[in-house]
């Protein structure tokens, strides 16, 4: 086997006896030479994340209030895991320095990311392994995009004998200011240092044993997902699959390395590995359904449609002119839909209608708000007949409504839209139906 790069999330470090865990798991296989951690998570449900914590400080500073209260917790919580992990490390200094950089008016980026800083720091003395500061290796570009150039330099900085420590979440912009990838991004750091090196797996530790075949929440009891591949999961993590980072798929995904997704505290479960292709059999061919509410359906229906060159692309474009993006237009012969996200449509539903009313002069336009989409996810579905039979006899069984219907050209997914309040029941009729 390769080298492996193992990012533990904040779950996994959140106290002296996780550290522990995460050394003993680094301890029992020598190929697991990077590590990349992120910052300190809640110890308890009612705790508070580092990162959070930092937020909290910075937000404070910038209205000139005293954030010394919430800092003192900061500077508690690390002190406390450098005296119970017994390491040699000036972790006062560090901390000086950072109330000192915000005290002076730091950016929120540079302060969120000293959780990742401060935990790499103290992993490197617990492992008694190379620290790597991101800034000096992972670039972003003056478009906010990741510099390709970050590969190259983190094959030189993780050169050479012995354990690396990287932390997540951050690096730097091209004048050296310190720029941080979106809230679990120490997921992308991690891609992006296997893909540098070249790993032979990612491993990505977390508090779960992985992903199952739907949100427990809405479908108890489901069944794990031991393997799936990265068009899968990309399809799964769009409808609320939230294990992993799905951005942090892309650099992975170039250089075809796996995913592991395993559990610290329960390290001997298989978990689940995303891959680029997987071997299909009966058992296997769906991976999982999952959904998700709060959209909003927009209706147009204007007789010989079809007929009229541009009047989809016309439709997109006042979309767009409004700032808003779109999920998915089926349409018909004299009708097209728009599904827009609540969160996206913003409260600017009665200004679009406006504009498609006055620049389309269709016979009928509306919007249908309280709109859920499901998904039914599997690279096996284009090669299995039946299968949206199967999905439409489920929920109709078990009555419920369907509003929509979109199946992409990927054929490894079929979206249905029904009832916000038909939710729950349409992802247990549908799991139903392919889980024995």
């Amino acid at each position: 086997m390769g080298e492996v790069v193992c990012k533990f999330g904040g779950t996994s470090l959140a106290d002296a006896g996780q550290l522990q865990k995460v050394a003993r798991i680094i301890d029992q296989n020598a190929q697991r030479r990077f590590i990349v951690p992120s910052a300190p998570g809640k110890r308890t449900s009612d705790d508070t994340k580092v990162t959070d914590l930092l937020y909290l400080c910075h937000e404070m500073a910038r209205q000139k209030m005293d954030f010394r209260e919430p800092f003192e917790n900061i500077r508690t919580r690390y002190g406390n895991l450098v005296q119970e992990l017994g390491v040699d490390m000036k972790i006062g200094d560090l901390l000086d320095e950072v109330q000192e950089r915000i005290s002076l008016g730091a950016s929120q980026d540079y302060v969120a990311s000293r959780g990742e800083f401060l935990c790499g720091k103290l992993l490197s003395a617990l492992l008694e392994a190379t620290f790597v500061d991101p800034v000096e290796a992972i670039r972003f570009r003056s478009d906010g995009r990741l510099d390709p150039v970050s590969y190259t330099l983190l094959e030189e900085r993780l050169s050479g004998p012995g354990q690396f420590v990287i932390p997540g979440f951050y690096g730097a912009t091209p004048d050296g200011e310190i720029k941080t990838f979106s809230r679990g991004g120490s997921d992308i750091t991690g891609a992006i240092v296997a893909r540098a090196v070249r790993a032979a797996v990612y491993e990505n530790w977390t508090d779960v044993s992985g992903m199952l075949m739907a949100d427990p929440r809405m479908v108890p009891n489901a069944m794990p997902v031991e393997e799936i591949t990265y068009r899968e999961m990309r399809e799964l993590a769009y409808m609320g699959a939230a294990v992993f980072h799905d951005e942090a798929m892309f650099p992975a995904m170039e250089a075809d390395i796996p995913i592991h997704i395993k559990n610290t505290n329960r390290p001997e479960d298989p978990g689940t590995r995303i891959v680029p292709r997987r071997d299909l059999n009966d058992k296997q061919w769906i991976v999982g359904v999952a959904g998700r509410p709060d959209f909003t359906m927009v209706y147009i229906e204007k007789a010989l449609m079809n007929q009229e060159r541009g009047f989809g692309r016309k439709v997109l474009e006042i979309v767009e002119s409004h700032g808003i993006s779109y999920e998915h237009t089926p349409s018909g012969i004299d009708t097209m839909s728009v599904i827009i996200s609540d969160e996206e449509l913003d409260g600017k539903g009665d200004l679009l209608l406006e504009d498609m009313k006055r620049i389309l002069e269709p016979d009928r336009v509306e919007l249908y708000p309280g709109l859920a989409l499901t998904a039914t996810v599997g690279e096996g579905m284009s090669h299995r007949i039946g299968v949206a039979a199967q999905v439409f006899s489920a929920l109709a069984e078990a009555g419920v409504n369907v509003r929509v219907i979109d199946q992409g050209a990927s054929e490894i997914n079929i979206i249905v839209g029904v009832e916000e309040a038909d939710l729950q029941p349409a992802l247990q009729a549908i799991y139903q139906a392919f889980v024995p």
